[in-house]
C-alpha cells in the first residue's frame, strides 16, 4: 500500500497518462506518430529535479512537465496537449484508489477466511448471549463469529461497488468540454489504465465519488471497531471468555507486571476514529465552486493515502487478532451457570401460552420464579416447578426438557449453511 501512494508511483502514473494521450492523438492523426514514439521511448522523470523545479514554479504538475520535457527533446511540445492539471491528477488518483481497493479486497478475503475457520472450530461452543451487557439467552461462539463473517462480507461487497464508481478518469480539459482534446483520447487512455471515462465532468471528477469511497472505508473501519470492542469486552477479567494472544516476553504495563491488556483491539478502535474523521473531510470536499476550486486537493493528499494505508494495516492486524485469539470454553460454561438457568425463562413463557395461559399471567408467573432465582433461592428450573401457576400447566419433566441448550442451537447448522460455512 505504501508503494501505491509513493511519489515514485504517482509520477509513474502521471507519465503513463501523458504518454498514452500522445499515442492516442497520434492514432487519430493529430500529432506525428514518430513524435509519439519518441515520447514513449525517451520520457523520464527525476523526483529530486521535480521537487527542485517546484520550488520555483509552486506548481507540481508544471514542475513534472518541465522535467519530463527535458528528457524528451523537441517532441515534448505535444505532451499535455489540450490537457489541464486535473486531467492528470484525477485520472492518476483513480488508478491509485483502484490499486488500493484491490489490496483492501485481498485483506478482506483473507480476514473472512480466518473468521470462517474459527467460526467452524467453535460452531457448537456454548456461551451466553448478552443484551444491554446483561445475560440474555445462550448462543455459541461460532455463531458470534459467523455474524462477524457475514458483516465483513457486506464490507467486501460495498468496497467492490464503490470501487466501480471511483474507477473513473477524465481527460476533458479546463472545464470538461473537450474543447482541445477529442473524447476518443479520453476513452483510449482510460481503457488502457483499466478505468472508465467519466460520462461528464468539469475540470475534475466530481467528489461525491471520492466521498463514497471514503465513507465506505469508514464503514469498514467501524466494523473493525465493532469487533475489536466485542473482543475487548470478552477479555475483561470478570468475563474472560476470549483473550488476545499474549506472546512470550510481552509486557502489559510499566507499573503492574500482571497485566495482559487488549492493546490490539484498543489500537484498532482508536484508528477507526481517524478514518471516520477523514470521511467527514471527504464529504466536505463534495461542495466545490462552479467547475472546480482547489480546496479539496490539499485535504485529499492526506485523507485518501492515510485512510487506505490505515485500513490496510487494521485489516491485517484484525486478521492476526482473530487467528491468534485465545478462546476459553470452560469460562464460557462457568458464565452460563452464573444465573442458574434464568436464560430459559422464554422457553417456559412460550410453553405456558401454548398451553392456553394468557400471556400477561404467564409472564408474571415466570418472572416470579426468575426473581426468586435472582435472589439466590435455587435454580430457575426449581423455582419454576415451585410456582403454582406454572406447575399447574407444565410437568416437572416438561420443565426440565424446556430448560435445555438444545432448543437454542437447533438452527445453528442451517445458519452456517446459509452463510457458506458448512
Amino acid at each position: 500500500m505504501r508503494q501505491v501512494w509513493s511519489d515514485e508511483r504517482k509520477f509513474q502514473i502521471w507519465l503513463e497518462i501523458e504518454v498514452l494521450a500522445c499515442e492516442a492523438m497520434a492514432a487519430l492523426g493529430q500529432i506525428p506518430k514518430k513524435d509519439a514514439e519518441e515520447i514513449r521511448n525517451r520520457a523520464r522523470f527525476s523526483i529530486p529535479e521535480i521537487l527542485e523545479i517546484e520550488k520555483r514554479t509552486n506548481h507540481d504538475v508544471i514542475a513534472f512537465l518541465e522535467n519530463v520535457a527535458a528528457s524528451v527533446g523537441p517532441a515534448a511540445r505535444w505532451i499535455h496537449q489540450g490537457l489541464t492539471s486535473s486531467d492528470i491528477l484525477d485520472t492518476a488518483l483513480a488508478v491509485q484508489l483502484t490499486e488500493s481497493a484491490k489490496i483492501l479486497l485481498d485483506d478482506l478475503q483473507k480476514l473472512r477466511a480466518t473468521i470462517g475457520n474459527q467460526a467452524r472450530r467453535f460452531k457448537m461452543t456454548p456461551m451466553i448471549g448478552r443484551s444491554h451487557g446483561i445475560h440474555a439467552e445462550p448462543i455459541t461462539f461460532g455463531l458470534k463469529l459467523a455474524l462477524m463473517f457475514d458483516e465483513f462480507g457486506r464490507a467486501e461487497e460495498r468496497l467492490r461497488q464503490t470501487n466501480e464508481r471511483v474507477r473513473v478518469g477524465k481527460l476533458s480539459g479546463a472545464v470538461g468540454t473537450h474543447a482541445y482534446l477529442d473524447p476518443a483520447v479520453e476513452r483510449s487512455v482510460c481503457e488502457k489504465l483499466g478505468l472508465k471515462p467519466a460520462t461528464i465532468s468539469t475540470q475534475i471528477v466530481q467528489r461525491d465519488r471520492h466521498a463514497e469511497f471514503s465513507t465506505t472505508l469508514a464503514l469498514i473501519a467501524s466494523s473493525i471497531d465493532r469487533w475489536a470492542t466485542e473482543f475487548r469486552h470478552l477479555q475483561r477479567t470478570e468475563v474472560l471468555e476470549v483473550e488476545e494472544f499474549f506472546g512470550e516476553g510481552q509486557k502489559g504495563s510499566s507499573a503492574m507486571p500482571h497485566k495482559r491488556n487488549p492493546i490490539t483491539g484498543e489500537r484498532l478502535s482508536g484508528l477507526a476514529r481517524v478514518i471516520r474523521g477523514n470521511s467527514v473531510t471527504a464529504l466536505e470536499n463534495v461542495a466545490l465552486w462552479h467547475e472546480r476550486d482547489i480546496s479539496h486537493s490539499s485535504a485529499e493528499r492526506i485523507i485518501l493515502p492515510d485512510s487506505c494505508t490505515l485500513l490496510d494495516y487494521m485489516l491485517v492486524k484484525l486478521n492476526e487478532l482473530v487467528e491468534g485469539l485465545q478462546v476459553y470454553p470452560e469460562r464460557m460454561e462457568q458464565n452460563l451457570e452464573l444465573t442458574k438457568g434464568l436464560y430459559f425463562s422464554q422457553a417456559i413463557l412460550l410453553a405456558l401460552t401454548n398451553a392456553g395461559m394468557e400471556r400477561k399471567n404467564a409472564y408474571e408467573a415466570v418472572q416470579r420464579a426468575a426473581m426468586r432465582t435472582w435472589k439466590g433461592e435455587g435454580t430457575f428450573a426449581e423455582n419454576a416447578k415451585r410456582e403454582p401457576e406454572i406447575a399447574s400447566r407444565l410437568s416437572p419433566a416438561e420443565i426440565d426438557r424446556l430448560c435445555s441448550l438444545d432448543i437454542h442451537f437447533k438452527h445453528v447448522d442451517p445458519t452456517f449453511k446459509a452463510l457458506g460455512l458448512d
